[in-house]
């Protein structure tokens, strides 16, 4: 008995591990290929076959205009549905948390709708509104408008499920003790929900950088990296794109362990504090 345990736990170990290779590597295999054919000299982004080690496609990465004029353009698109959609999620979080009649199910309906609606529907219905109402054909605004109208409901539940774990108690003693509804929304809420502020700046400009389908519809004579990608794909993909793409990764590595350091400094802070 004690020797079939012990086979079934080897056999539970070895399905794991051999679980967590598949899943890593389905993850990052891909990955792998395409940082892989940043070097290769081939003039497509291929590693077969291997026709030898070049740094040429930086050069020509720094080359394409196009490109970075594409990337600047995603970037200020980017801080633009920060900049609204954060506030919007804030907003609609707080007045679901406290809410509390039976309106609350259908607002919270309507407002997580846009998550569940296609991207080409949410571009084709922002174009044609405000071309009908206010004469906007597209560009950055509309780009904006367009991407912060699902994103803020991402914002929003970020912000939800870190209410949920609020004090209220907190903004009811400084109520009691004179404070007015500004002070307690700047001096307890605002600092409580900071985590989740950054953590929804950060979300909201990760699904403005990748959007494609519904900035396609709005974007006018403007171009964001993943449209110039996209028509580069028709026209000829070359391995300077895999280039961006690896440099992106390594800043997304980077800003990753600067987080993760940053986040123990804290927690070493507290636990001494706390000592």
């Amino acid at each position: 008995m004690i020797l079939g345990q012990m086979s079934a736990a080897t056999f539970r170990r070895w399905l794991t591990g051999a679980y967590l290779v598949v899943f890593f590597g389905y993850l990052f295999l891909p990955l792998g290929i395409m940082a892989a054919a940043t070097f290769n000299t081939s003039r497509f982004p291929t590693v077969t076959p291997w026709m030898g080690f070049t740094l040429d496609w930086f050069s020509a990465l720094w080359a394409d205009q196009r490109m970075w004029q594409a990337l600047g353009t995603s970037l200020l698109v980017a801080a633009g549905v920060i900049a609204l959609a954060v506030p919007l999620g804030l907003a609609a979080a707080l007045l679901l948390d406290r809410l509390h009649s039976r309106a609350r199910t259908f607002l919270y309906a309507v407002m997580v709708s846009p998550l569940l609606t296609p991207g080409v529907i949410v571009g084709i219905s922002t174009l044609v509104f405000w071309r009908q109402w206010f004469g906007v054909t597209g560009g950055l605004f509309l780009t904006i408008v367009a991407q912060s109208s699902f994103i803020a409901a991402y914002a929003m539940l970020l912000f939800l499920a870190r209410l949920q774990r609020f004090d209220a108690t907190l903004e009811e003693a400084a109520l009691d003790l004179g404070a007015t509804h500004g002070q307690v929304f700047r001096r307890i809420t605002l600092p409580y929900l900071t985590p989740a502020i950054l953590s929804a700046a950060f979300l909201a400009f990760l699904q403005s950088f990748e959007n494609y389908n519904t900035t396609l519809f709005v974007r006018g004579l403007d171009t964001t990296l993943t449209v110039y990608i996209a028509s580069k794909v028709r026209t000829g993909l070359t391995p300077a794109v895999n280039a961006l793409s690896l440099i992106l990764i390594a800043l997304t590595i980077l800003g990753a362990i600067v987080y993760e350091i940053l986040r123990r400094r804290e927690a070493r802070r507290l636990r001494e504090l706390a000592g």
